[in-house]
């Protein structure tokens, strides 16, 4: 047998491989690791990212991530919390990604069960793909200073080791 046909044989697998990894899509909703969810290193996604979040949060959150209000952390005169900001001003960093991706995906009441707690933050199951969310996600973490995003991968790290039921 030559060396030829096991060669050609991995590389045809290599190559099945990776078409199946981009015909599933890099930023699709994945397995969390050491890092967590997001990538806020990979160009593609934080660009997508930002597209999305300009047109799907801006309005809210702001154009550079600084909140709604200065006193974000009181309800305004309708009641409701205002829109927190995502830079390394807000308490975004504070939790891990899959708690993140929950509440953007589910809305805050259903990823942290709470009861009588009014938001106007949406829901955006079936307005944006996983992968988007995560695309979202990578682009407000990608702005955060380097010490507070290693801050943050060390917590999704812990997160990940805890066990499901005392999350």
């Amino acid at each position: 047998m030559s060396v030829k046909r096991p060669l050609t044989i991995g590389l045809a697998g290599l190559a099945l491989l990776a078409t199946a990894y981009l015909a599933l899509g890099r930023a699709e909703f994945q397995e969390a690791d050491s890092a967590g969810l997001f990538l806020p290193d990979d160009r593609a996604t934080v660009a997508l990212g930002r597209e999305l979040y300009a047109s799907n949060c801006a309005a809210c959150h702001g154009d550079n991530l600084e909140g709604q209000v200065a006193d974000w952390q009181s309800p305004g005169p309708d009641g409701l919390m205002p829109a927190p900001p995502h830079d390394e001003t807000g308490h975004t960093w504070h939790h891990p990604d899959e708690v993140l991706f929950e509440i953007t995906k589910f809305g805050i009441v259903a990823a942290a069960n709470l009861k009588d707690y009014k938001t106007a933050m949406p829901i955006y199951e079936g307005v944006l793909s996983d992968g988007e969310i995560i695309a979202v996600l990578s682009f407000i973490k990608s702005t955060w200073p380097e010490e507070i995003r290693a801050g943050h991968d060390e917590m999704n790290t812990r997160y990940a080791l805890e066990p499901p039921e005392t999350r």
